[in-house]
């Protein structure tokens, strides 16, 4: 059995995850690992869970939340479900 990271649950079924910068991370639930791991939107400080927007080396959760914080304004399109015209 191993112990939670963010919870400190003493749990047989955890898991570890292994970071690019060579960090060693171990969960009881995918719930802990996206609160140690994900990162924030710079805008609404909600989680990102999917692919989100860069702007320049800052990350947003949506293309609305990029527009209002960043400075590009129409420049960033969110193209899932966009339409083409």
């Amino acid at each position: 059995m191993a112990i939670c990271d963010v919870c400190g649950n003493d749990y047989w079924m955890t898991f570890e995850v292994r970071t690019v910068g060579g960090g060693v991370h171990t969960f009881d639930s995918f719930e802990c690992a996206a609160q140690r791991l994900a990162p924030r939107c710079e805008h609404c400080e909600t989680r990102i869970l999917g692919h989100g927007v860069e702007v320049e080396g800052r990350f947003f959760c949506c293309a609305h939340c990029a527009r209002n914080a960043a400075e590009l304004g129409s420049e960033i399109r969110d193209a899932v479900g966009a339409h083409p015209g």
